[in-house]
């Protein structure tokens, strides 16, 4: 007795994990035809790319991008479609930050897709204001910024000398090699 009700535990167990891959697979390929698109933004610019849209009578489709007041396709900037049998593909440029809606309709009137899609405001540098000199820059000797008074002037003119005096000693010197 025990072991038939472990028997059939375990049958029900073994059957539920058989058909759960079954139900995946079902509903994997409804789910990826429900958005047969795919939307990207750069900056301000807004595009869309699908492969779900055949060619008739040279036109593959449009796609409408909607602002969130604007209630159905006809309302939204429209673009047509332009692209090849693998992939077609539109764009909208100077779009303001935002949330938007794109949506695909092929030219055979099939939706290919809707998809949502968040346009930023672009990063704008900030400036910051760095304080300046109030008596501007202090050019003059050196072109020091500070001001080091009467005294050290002095003293920085005292080495200057002597070692102008002490340079024309050394040279005359040297030119005269037995003088003292």
């Amino acid at each position: 007795m025990r072991n038939s009700a472990l028997l059939r535990r375990t049958g029900l167990t073994v059957a539920a994990a058989a058909a759960f891959p079954l139900a995946l697979t079902a509903a994997g390929p409804a789910a990826a035809q429900s958005s047969g698109i795919s939307v990207s933004t750069t900056g301000s610019t807004v595009s869309v790319v699908t492969s779900a849209c055949t060619q008739i009578n040279g036109s593959w489709g449009t796609a409408s991008l909607l602002n969130s007041s604007q209630a159905n396709f006809a309302q939204g900037r429209q673009v047509a479609l332009s692209g090849t049998s693998v992939s077609q593909s539109a764009a909208w440029s100077g779009v303001s930050p935002g949330t938007y809606t794109v949506i695909v309709v092929c030219s055979n009137q099939q939706t290919a897709g809707t998809q949502s899609v968040i346009v930023s405001a672009p990063a704008t540098p900030t400036v910051t204001a760095k304080a300046s000199p109030s008596r501007g820059v202090m050019g003059g000797l050196g072109g020091a910024a500070r001001d080091y008074g009467p005294v050290t002037m002095g003293v920085g003119a005292a080495l200057v000398g002597t070692g102008v005096i002490a340079g024309a000693w050394f040279l005359r010197r040297r030119s005269k090699p037995n003088r003292l």
